[in-house]
């Protein structure tokens, strides 16, 4: 593009020879930086029987020396020694109650920088437990809810890595602790022992991600070991005493049958794998008595690291307690060997065993597809069994009586990509155990969804038969305004409680109460100087008449007939049909919020966006919909920008494109095989396809079975052919399945290799995400200067033409 060139050598003497030394953060104009570090609105923990509201306060981005803190990167965890926690930076660091009814605010008074996590009601909604994160460990405590009351069971030494404080249906506390005379942390030796071996036994496929911050050797083997053994203990509130209940293991998880009288725990054995990371490794499911008396075991897989792509272990998975029984397990059993390319008219089957668990397993469902999970019914023995279709992409909901009293009786199926058939999600309450149910009156579930409609989101509350399986409408949104149901206030569903936004409400709580509504909170606009932005659900043809959606944004200065630079931001999704594809999945009516590094800020220097473009991939056949990937984008993509210029706010010529993670990996094939774009903004993304050669988004083939695809997938085998710039922005410490640092390292080699124009900016002590205070400043900063240096200037005519 002749245009595109003149800017280029424009712009080279201005920006690529200063910028390529910079070694310091940069920050975006102050505008934007004072929106950036702002403290956002609290979070909101509603009761269990909605009657309060937990206010939670959190500060604004934190510093980059806080996620510079030491880290133990191990089976797929990040870790902090010095407190035994995952590697966080502060979480909650206050909190108010108020009172729905009367809207009194109370304040907590809580320790010193307080760093508050693990937050969970006791059943009744009487107290609010909550560890705290100190600088050399984890406290345990206990907010009384009526009193305000303070109480700290344990001043540090709880384990939450894998598990967080959980109710006993007694009113104690269970929780998974630090065991006493562990001894000191493991000291890596200078001098190896010997070589990290692993071996490959031939004849056995063992087809694994690539996987991020596994174990690499013994060492990190004992570490590992040493940071997430725990032991678990019962904790009485009445006197502040605990109990050691079980001896010390890896325990992924423990709870209590709703009787009180047993524990169902799962623990991690040996051996360890440097192949996947921790929730693959050998695992025990046993039961015990509340004293810690060994029942029944219940399960034990072996090390699964030779599943297929998309498989699932065989033997019992997925074990839990029936939330309304005294003491019943239900688990699922796959049928197919766990592998979804096998043929089968049963795929899996779920069972329940009751105590004392020693009989045979009863089966209550046959799954004609995949099991993925149950949801139990308030006062009921029966549960609503789900399983899913990864070809069809169907989800099948599907009732049955454990007791066998009554034929299983299917309610629901529906691709789940279909939007506008949702039914929506039972709304949940907790039983007296403190598991939660979905809400039944009389027989009917009580639903909230969000309504998807084409003319956009519509939430509602309905009721819906068991019986009969018709519904009934409670409530439905309407008006300008975007709100939807976060949950009841009484039994009947007559009173409930909705988050409310709209164009100029930046979100807000609203108590409906016989036909009545009124707000509950009053949070402040974060950012009220971008009031006047324009925002507008827009939909448009592809070239093939596929119907694609975006939400457009306009900025405030913006005048009808002007023209300006735009910016498409998308991220490709695939579908088995046009239909759902097309759908709209947004509503005009919610309050622009603009925050982090969002390319939305892109509104305050005079830039359109067009957000959430679709770019879908549609195909009838999900093992070969990948094959028209790159044909399919460029056609959406070219689309989108039509769109902009039949609408008058683009110019066609001034368009940048941008993406996070797959829409990165989506940005650099539209710059490699198309002329649509002058410029690409690319983060965190993965663009040489051979280095996830077993399988990568949805794509399920791997790479010795079609190299062809992973080939012309690989947007770095095209880097010759990106004659636009590009910008590659990464986390150095990016923890995401296939999209390693390196990715964006050799990209960028790629493109300066074959005399491409391209910058590659490395943020330290990032993941996948970016939190650091510094690198969301910075990163705002990178992406404003490179479009306004390649999208956003008029044509530029090169010397003698």
């Amino acid at each position: 593009m002749k245009t595109f060139a003149s800017i280029a050598a424009l712009a080279a003497a201005t920006i690529a020879a200063p910028l390529a030394a910079q070694s310091t953060y940069d920050t975006p104009p102050a505008a934007i930086a004072d929106i950036v570090t702002r403290a956002p609105s609290p979070g909101v923990s509603l009761s269990p029987d909605g009657s309060t509201m937990l206010l939670m306060e959190s500060e604004a981005l934190p510093p980059v020396s806080e996620l510079a803190k030491p880290m133990e990167r191990l089976a797929g965890l990040r870790l902090d020694a010095a407190t035994n926690d995952r590697h966080n930076p502060r979480n909650v660091v206050g909190l108010m109650l108020q009172d729905v009814a009367s809207g009194e605010t109370r304040r907590v008074e809580l320790p010193a920088n307080a760093d508050i996590s693990d937050i969970n009601w006791s059943p009744d909604g009487s107290k609010i437990a909550f560890t705290n994160t100190l600088e050399d460990g984890m406290a345990l405590m206990v907010l009384d809810v009526e009193t305000g009351e303070l109480t700290t069971l344990m001043r540090d030494g709880i384990n939450a890595i894998f598990a967080e404080p959980r109710w006993m249906p007694d009113g104690k506390l269970l929780a998974l602790a630090i065991p006493e005379g562990r001894g000191s942390k493991p000291v890596e030796s200078l001098t190896p022992v010997g070589p990290a071996i692993q071996d490959a036994t031939g004849g056995e496929e063992a087809q694994t991600r690539t996987y991020q911050d596994l174990l690499k050797d013994a060492y990190d083997e004992r570490l590992f070991e040493w940071l997430v053994t725990s032991e678990p203990r019962l904790f009485d509130l009445r006197n502040g005493k605990s109990t050691t209940i079980l001896p010390p293991r890896i325990y992924t998880g423990i709870a209590p049958s709703p009787d009180g009288k047993y524990l169902l725990a799962s623990w991690l054995e040996k051996p360890f794998s440097y192949q996947v990371p921790y929730y693959r490794f050998p695992t025990t499911t046993a039961v015990y008595t509340t004293d810690g008396k060994l029942v029944q075991t219940i399960a034990e897989q072996p090390l699964a690291d030779n599943l297929p792509v998309q498989g699932v272990p065989t033997g019992r998975r997925s074990v839990g307690w029936h939330p309304n029984e005294d003491a019943l397990l239900v688990w699922a059993e796959a049928q197919d060997g766990g592998d979804p390319r096998v043929e089968t008219d049963v795929r899996d089957a779920v069972y329940t065993l009751a105590a004392p668990f020693d009989d045979t397993p009863r089966e209550i469902a046959k799954l004609e597809d995949r099991y993925s999970g149950w949801i139990g019914l308030e006062e009921s023995d029966d549960l609503i069994v789900v399983d899913y279709d990864r070809d069809t992409r169907e989800v099948r909901q599907t009732l049955v009586d454990v007791t066998g009293s009554d034929p299983a009786r299917m309610l629901n199926i529906r691709n789940y990509q279909d939007v506008y058939a949702d039914p929506g999600n039972p709304i949940t309450v907790p039983n007296d155990a403190g598991y939660y149910v979905a809400k039944v009156d009389d027989g009917q579930l009580t639903m909230s969804g969000m309504g998807a409609t084409p003319e956009g989101y519509r939430p509602f509350l309905r009721r819906f038969d068991l019986a009969t399986t018709e519904t009934s409408e409670i409530w439905r949104n309407s008006g300008e305004n975007f709100e939807y149901v976060v949950g009841l206030t009484n039994d009947d569903a007559s009173s409930f409680l909705t988050y409310y936004e709209s164009p100029t409400n930046p979100g807000n709580f609203r108590l409906h109460e016989a036909g009545d509504a009124r707000f509950v909170t009053d949070f402040k606009d974060p950012h009220p100087e971008l009031s006047g932005i324009e925002r507008e659900l827009i939909t448009y043809k592809r070239s093939d008449g596929v119907d694609l959606t975006a939400t457009l944004y306009l900025p405030p200065s913006y005048k009808e007939g002007d023209k300006l630079p735009v910016v498409v931001w998308a991220y490709p999704r695939e579908f088995n049909d046009a239909a759902t594809a097309g759908q709209v999945r947004d509503s005009n009516y919610r309050f622009t919020r603009v925050g982090g590094y969002s390319h939305l800020f892109f509104l305050m220097q005079g830039y359109a966006v067009m957000d959430r473009a679709a770019m879908p991939v549609i195909g009838d056949d999900p093992e070969t919909v990948n094959d028209t990937f790159i044909e399919q984008i460029v056609a959406s993509a070219q689309a989108a920008v039509d769109e902009s210029v039949r609408r008058g706010f683009g110019d066609g010529e001034r368009v940048g494109v941008g993406g996070h993670s797959y829409g990165a990996f989506m940005t650099a094939h539209l710059l490699a095989q198309s002329d649509i774009f002058r410029a690409g903004i690319a983060r965190s993304g993965a663009y040489n396809r051979t280095l996830t050669p077993f399988g990568f988004q949805s794509e399920r083939r791997i790479f010795w079975d079609t190299p062809e695809t992973y080939y012309k997938l690989s947007p770095f085998m095209a880097a010759n052919k990106i004659n636009e710039p590009m910008l590659l922005i990464h986390g150095e410490k990016d923890n995401n399945s296939g999209t390693f640092p390196q990715q964006s390292e050799r990209m960028f080699a790629a493109i300066k290799g074959t005399g491409g124009t391209a910058r590659l900016v490395m943020l330290p002590h990032e993941s996948h995400g970016y939190r650091g205070s510094e690198s969301v400043l910075h990163t705002l900063a990178e992406m404003i200067d490179w479009f306004d240096t390649y999208v956003k200037p008029e044509e530029v005519e090169l010397a003698g033409d």
